[in-house]
C-alpha cells in the first residue's frame, strides 16, 4: 500500500497536468477573488479589523481552559448538554449513542469540515444510520461518493455539466439540466429528508464563552432547517473554536463572510445556546455540544505552530496558492487542504506521516498576505519541516543529500572545481526523474564566473 507523500505526490502529478480541471478551478477562483474585493469596501480600516481579530484569537487560546469552561457552564444552565471528545473515536461514539438512544435511523447534516475529520457519515453507515448531508454541495459531493474539495465550496472542481452528470447517475434525473433546474431537484429530495429525520447535526464557526452559544454561519437555510424539524440537535465543534464574548461576532462575522465568500455578511447567522426554553415554539427538545480536540492539543502544546488555532476556516488561502491551483484539494489526502492544511494536518494525524505537506508550498507568502487573522501560515510551514528535522523524520537519502549540497555551497573551490560536464550530469541525471521529469535538460557555461572574471581582469 503506498504511504500519503506517494500517495500524494501522484495525485497532484495527474491534477497538474489535467489543463480541464485547472480551467474550472482557475474559472471559480477567479469569480471569488471578483466578490472579495467587492466584500472589503464595507471596512473603514479592514487592517485594523484584521489586527483586532487576531488579538482576540490570541487571547483566546491563550486561555483556552478557562473559556471552555465559562461555555460548558453557560451552555448547561440553559439545558443543554456538553460531551469532551478527546478523539475522533469518542466524538462518533457518542454521536452514536444518542441516536441509538432516540432509536434514530436517519440524521441530517449542515455543512461541517469537522464531522468530515472523524468521517462521520461512513461511522454511521456502518451502524446503519444513514447521514444525509443538506448543504448543496456537499450534497452533489455526497451523491458522487467524494470529499468535499475546498474548506468553504465543497463541489468547486465541478461544472454544471458535471454536476448534472452527478444526479442523472445517482438520481434517474434528465442529463443536461439547468442549475436552476437541479437545485429544485435537490430542494425537493432534501425537504422530505428534514422532515423524517430524528437527530440534526452541525458543526459551529464560532463558539461564545459568554453566553454558551454556538454560531453556525450558512447561505442556504439548510443549517436552520437541520436544527428545526429534527427533535435532537448535536453540534460538533473543536475546541479552537472559541470566541470570549458575543460581542466579538462584530468583528468576525464581517471578516468571515468577506474572506469566505465576498459577502458583507453570510445569509443566515445562527446562534443557538441551549434546546427549546419553556415558552418557546421552535427548537430542538435536546442540545448537546461535543468539544472535539482530536489533535488539536498538540498545535496548542507546540508554540512554532499554536497560532494556527486562530484560523476560521475561510478558505481564503487555499484560493491564493499556486500549489492548491495547480492539484486541487482532493491529492492532500487530507481533511483540511492548502496552506493551512499543511500546516495542521501533521499535528491533527501525525508529523511523521503528513510532513511532506509542509513542503508543497513555494513559501511565496500570499497565504499569509491574504489570512483576515493575519495568521504567519508560511512561516508555520518552515516551522514543520525544522520540527520534524529536529525529530529526525526525514529519511536518510534526504538527509545525505542536504549533507552534501550544504558542503558544496560551503566550498567555493569544490564548486569551481566542478566542470560544466559534472554539473550537467549532477543536474540531468541525478535529478531526472524529479527536477527533469517535465523540464528540459540544463547546460551549464564551459567557464565559470570565476574564470571569465579572472580573464577579464
Amino acid at each position: 500500500m503506498a504511504n500519503t507523500k506517494t500517495l500524494f505526490l501522484e495525485k497532484s502529478e495527474i491534477k497538474a497536468h489535467d489543463l480541464e480541471h485547472k480551467r474550472k478551478l482557475a474559472f471559480n477562483i477567479d469569480k471569488y477573488a471578483q466578490s472579495v474585493i467587492k466584500g472589503k469596501l464595507q471596512f473603514s480600516n479592514l487592517d485594523l479589523a484584521r489586527k483586532r481579530a487576531k488579538n482576540i484569537k490570541w487571547k483566546t487560546i491563550e486561555n483556552l481552559d478557562k473559556y471552555l469552561e465559562e461555555f460548558e457552564k453557560n451552555f448547561t444552565a440553559r439545558g443543554g448538554k456538553v460531551i469532551w471528545a478527546e478523539t475522533a473515536e469518542e466524538a462518533n461514539n457518542a454521536v452514536l449513542k444518542i441516536c441509538e438512544e432516540k432509536n434514530c435511523k436517519q440524521v441530517v447534516k449542515s455543512k461541517s469540515m469537522v464531522t468530515e475529520e472523524i468521517h462521520l457519515n461512513d461511522f454511521l453507515a456502518n451502524h446503519n444510520i444513514e447521514s444525509v448531508e443538506t448543504d448543496l454541495g456537499e450534497y452533489i459531493q455526497q451523491l458522487d461518493g467524494e470529499a468535499p474539495y475546498h474548506i468553504v465550496t465543497p463541489a468547486m472542481h465541478k461544472s454544471k455539466e458535471d454536476v448534472a452528470r452527478v444526479f442523472h447517475e445517482k438520481l434517474g434525473t434528465a442529463p443536461n439540466l439547468t442549475p436552476p433546474e437541479l437545485t429544485q431537484i435537490a430542494r425537493v429530495n432534501l425537504r422530505a429528508k428534514y422532515q423524517s429525520a430524528d437527530v440534526g447535526i452541525t458543526g459551529g464557526n464560532f463558539l461564545l464563552a459568554d453566553v454558551g452559544g454556538v454560531c453556525v454561519t450558512e447561505n442556504e437555510g439548510n443549517g436552520r432547517l437541520s436544527t428545526a424539524f429534527p427533535k435532537t440537535h448535536i453540534a460538533i465543534v473543536g475546541i479552537e473554536k472559541m470566541l470570549p464574548s458575543i460581542k466579538d461576532l462584530n468583528t468576525f462575522w464581517p471578516l468571515l463572510a468577506t474572506y469566505g465568500t465576498g459577502q458583507n455578511v453570510t445569509v443566515y447567522n445562527t446562534i443557538f445556546t441551549g434546546p427549546k426554553q419553556a415558552g418557546e415554539t421552535d427548537g430542538p427538545e435536546e442540545m448537546y455540544v461535543i468539544l472535539l480536540d482530536n489533535g488539536r492539543t498538540n498545535l496548542l502544546q507546540t508554540p512554532e505552530v499554536r497560532e494556527s488555532m486562530y484560523c476560521i476556516r475561510c478558505g481564503s488561502c487555499l484560493n491564493a496558492c499556486p500549489v492548491y491551483k495547480n492539484i486541487g484539494g482532493h491529492a492532500y489526502g487530507a481533511t483540511y487542504s492548502g496552506p493551512i492544511g499543511s500546516v495542521i494536518s501533521p499535528h491533527l494525524k501525525s508529523l511523521e506521516e503528513f510532513k511532506h505537506l509542509s513542503y508543497s508550498s513555494s513559501l511565496c507568502g500570499n497565504c499569509t498576505e491574504v489570512c483576515p487573522l493575519k495568521i504567519n501560515i508560511h512561516e508555520m510551514l518552515l516551522e514543520n519541516r525544522n520540527l520534524a528535522t529536529k525529530k529526525g523524520l526525514n529519511d536518510r537519502s534526504e538527509s545525505l543529500s542536504w549533507r552534501v549540497w550544504k558542503m558544496a555551497m560551503l566550498n567555493k573551490s569544490l564548486v569551481n572545481v566542478a566542470s560544466a560536464g559534472v554539473k550537467n550530469t549532477v543536474v540531468n541525471k541525478l535529478f531526472k526523474n524529479s527536477w527533469g521529469k517535465h523540464r528540459g535538460e540544463l547546460h551549464f557555461a564551459k567557464k565559470s564566473f570565476q574564470q571569465l572574471w579572472k580573464e577579464r581582469n
